[in-house]
């Protein structure tokens, strides 16, 4: 037996239970993982709360770091003692150990302390996903974060940065502002103090901004069309 967070009922925090559970061995293509370190998320309180269905009772959380303790039978490329990180969406985290698909796990190299892979690794591949794929950002584009200050906004900066774009964020707090500078931001605006659709003309002369990464929503998405780079602009 080994213990995890459990589910029985939708609420606040006082629904998680902390229980035996006992889990098994991993089957054909399974390894069995210890985890080491668990990232925390917001969504998993949509979770808990209900916002996001899924059949009760489970144990939450997506997204942890841990050592492979036994594998399944003929499973070749993952072994025990590997240290392995993983975020999908196969529920589950919240605890001591679990079966997981070896397929959906990702080695984490001796070099990189298991508590920072428990925490980017969900965030990272949103980052990657918007800044590779939905968008490719490179060297001369300027973009707009919102939240810059966030889980995603911090590593939006930061690779945006490092991919030689110019990076506007906005933040709400004057401490966010700091976090956003230190994280890659060329400017920051501190959107409850200023109108951020009027700054990013200024800063970038009216031209706009090549992308905009909102994670706000309604409140702003009228002003993210004013500023944005696109034909009906031009």
């Amino acid at each position: 037996m080994v213990k995890a967070v459990r589910i029985y009922e939708l609420g606040g925090p006082e629904v998680l239970k902390w229980e035996d559970v006992e889990i098994g061995g991993p089957g054909e293509g399974e390894i069995r993982v210890r985890n080491k370190a668990i990232g925390l998320n917001f969504i998993d309180t949509y979770f808990r709360k209900g916002v996001y269905k899924v059949p009760l009772p489970f144990t939450p959380g997506v997204e942890a770091v841990g050592e492979v303790i036994a594998v399944g039978p003929g499973l070749t490329g993952r072994k025990v003692g590997d240290l392995v990180a993983y975020a999908s969406k196969a529920m589950g985290s919240y605890a001591e150990e679990l079966i997981l698909p070896a397929n959906k796990v990702v080695h984490v190299p001796a070099s990189i302390d298991p508590l920072v892979a428990a925490s980017v690794l969900l965030k990272g591949m949103t980052a990657q996903f918007l800044l590779r794929r939905c968008f490719k950002v490179e060297k001369g584009h300027t973009i707009l974060v919102q939240a810059a200050a966030g889980g995603v906004g911090s590593l939006l900066c930061q690779w945006a940065n490092a991919l030689g774009a110019t990076v506007i964020g906005t933040v709400s707090t004057k401490e966010k502002a700091v976090q956003a500078k230190d994280d890659g931001c060329h400017h920051v605006i501190i959107y409850k103090d200023e109108d951020f659709v009027t700054r990013v003309n200024e800063i970038t002369s009216g031209n706009g901004v090549d992308v905009v990464y909102d994670s706000v929503g309604k409140d702003i998405f009228q002003g993210m069309f004013v500023i944005i780079r696109v034909p009906w602009n031009a």
